[in-house]
């Protein structure tokens, strides 16, 4: 009997210092995920260099990084750096009047009287609408250059934060499988389900996050791109924020180049008007539809519309990082009822009489 009240006050004690633990690293969960997850996703680099200098874990964990440096880090802060400076400028025109949200669903309107009539039949008034965009875009605008601001100013925290989540992935690459197989000693759910988990939490990871990002850049590339071409201003700004949008599977980027379209069909320049449309159905739109089935609904094993709800519910709730952690959810969610399905009403089944 003691040694029962002994066992339930440990696991008691347990479960309250994990999760004081986990309150103590509360404010660092971001650089705690985002370190988890380049990890997972350099781990075969991590591999391939381990094997070709050989038995060395601390310089091979350090080149992995210096790569991981070189390919991903270094060009988001300068293309982060580029969108903060055009952001500010853009700011700064609306502020001067020489850009006119208002102007922009004015111009619409009149155009399009048909989408004026539609909208007025469902008791949306274009006239409020107006002055509401011309608002909202002023805040929006006004919001980017306060953060762009803030991060100026907190560049020490944002620096500190950079650098504990590379020195935690350093760790990671170098003790990794370590780590993994003290976990699969220490959860009590089985050894072989811990192992199907943990591969299927590496799988979805290194798919969801390589598969957005690499749809996001590829179709900020494109629409930053057009936006040049075509000579609109803030390119760099708007593909960057195409690029966001583009983490929003179906509708993505087309928030942003539908509605320039469609300004310019209202102010009488057809061509780049039908150029943008037809540039961002046919080649924006078909990036995201080819792109992120391969990379993202093949190798997480998905159906494209789990997929999607996942990422918008993931994005809703946890915010940026949700994009990964939705998709993530719902992978483990079908990983956990296959084992139960498997392990548990297969058997009975069998065992039932006929």
């Amino acid at each position: 009997m003691l040694a029962k009240l002994e066992e339930r006050f440990f696991l008691v004690m347990l479960v309250i210092v994990t999760l004081a633990f986990g309150f103590v690293l509360e404010p660092f969960w971001g650089c705690i995920f985002w370190a988890c997850a380049i990890t997972v996703i350099f781990y075969p680099v991590q591999s391939k260099v381990r094997h070709l200098i050989g038995d060395k874990p601390n310089r091979a964990a350090l080149i992995t990084l210096l790569i991981c440096m070189l390919v991903v880090i270094l060009p988001v802060l300068a293309i982060g750096a580029a969108f903060i400076q055009e952001g500010v400028s853009f700011y700064d025109k609306i502020e001067k009047g020489e850009i006119n949200p208002g102007g922009f669903i004015e111009a619409i309107r009149q155009a399009f009287p048909v989408v004026t009539d539609f909208l007025a039949r469902f008791g949306i008034e274009t006239n409020g609408l107006r002055e509401k965009m011309s608002s909202g875009a002023v805040e929006a605008s006004r919001l980017l250059a306060k953060e762009a601001l803030s991060i100026g100013q907190n560049t020490f925290g944002f620096i500190l934060s950079l650098c504990l989540m590379l020195y935690l992935t350093f760790f990671l690459l170098r003790d990794g499988h370590r780590l993994v197989e003290l976990l699969v000693k220490a959860l009590p759910l089985g050894d072989e389900r811990e192992r199907i988990l943990f591969a299927k939490f590496a799988e979805v990871t290194r798919a969801t996050v390589k598969g957005n990002l690499v749809v996001a850049i590829v179709q900020g590339a494109l629409g930053g791109f057009i936006f040049w071409l075509l000579g609109l201003p803030a390119p760099i700004l708007w593909g960057v924020v195409m690029a966001f949008l583009s983490l929003l599977p179906a509708v993505g980027a087309a928030l942003v180049w539908l509605p320039v379209s469609l300004y310019w069909y209202a102010t009488g320049d057809w061509v780049i008007a039908t150029i943008l449309v037809a540039y961002g159905a046919l080649v924006i739109g078909l990036a995201d539809n080819i792109l992120r089935p391969v990379l993202v609904g093949r190798d997480t094993k998905l159906p494209d519309y789990l997929v999607l709800f996942s990422t918008l519910g993931g994005i809703t709730l946890m915010g940026i990082n949700g994009f990964v952690l939705g998709p993530m959810v719902a992978a483990l969610f079908l990983v956990f009822w296959q084992i139960f399905i498997d392990e548990f009403q297969l058997p009975q089944q069998h065992n039932d009489p006929e």
